[in-house]
């Protein structure tokens, strides 16, 4: 059976606007949600040869990519949603899954060890203020050598979330904790993001005493 797992936020660098969230699930106003995995990330898990790698996919809303996973023959999945609607209806639909664990909590006091973890619309719905504390919590989450896949807009949007970034603003963040080795335009993007999706790869770099 899948599990669950619920805690109360309790940093001050939490995530804002949990009863924000809650009512976009409630009321069903997810206008972010296509309706199936990330077609950039569907086809880098497709050659992604450890099926049993550790992997992380925080804010993962529906988790249509941890579905892709599990059908793909990977085993150890976590989903991690601050919003208990997404997470509740997730226990629900993973219920006999035993390769996924869902997680209701705060991404910046989650803890863990992870190879992968898979970024899908989480990046983007923190306020850019936060962003520096996601790489660090990232590199704190990664195994050595552990890496970040997944996509990021390459656009800037009036007001979010989501909200916008460029390469040369996710070069500045990354660069400090993780090797930049891919940041590369989607060719394979759903039409309304059609240009405006990067697929990045970030490769934690080797810790120093």
């Amino acid at each position: 059976m899948t599990d669950i797992i619920c805690c109360t936020t309790k940093s001050g660098n939490s995530l804002p606007d949990k009863q924000f969230w809650k009512e976009r699930w409630e009321t069903a106003d997810t206008s972010w949600d296509m309706g199936h995995a990330s077609p950039p990330i569907e086809e880098y898990m497709r050659q992604y040869t450890n099926k049993d790698a550790r992997i992380l996919i925080p804010g993962c809303g529906n988790a249509y990519e941890a579905q892709f996973l599990v059908d793909n023959g990977f085993t150890n999945i976590s989903v991690l949603d601050y919003a208990e609607p997404a997470a509740e209806a997730l226990r629900e639909r993973f219920k006999d899954h035993d390769e996924i664990t869902v997680l209701c909590e705060d991404f910046f006091e989650h803890h863990g060890t992870y190879d992968l973890i898979i970024e899908q619309t989480f990046f983007c719905s923190l306020p850019p203020l936060m962003r520096k504390d996601y790489v660090q919590k990232s590199a704190e989450l990664l195994a050595e050598n552990g890496k970040i896949i997944g996509v990021m807009f390459d656009r800037n949007f009036e007001k979010g979330p989501p909200f916008g970034g460029s390469r040369g603003e996710y070069q500045f963040l990354f660069k400090a904790r993780f090797n930049i080795k891919t940041m590369e335009t989607c060719t394979n993007s759903i039409a309304p993001r059609q240009g405006s999706e990067i697929f990045v790869i970030f490769q934690k770099k080797p810790t120093t005493n």
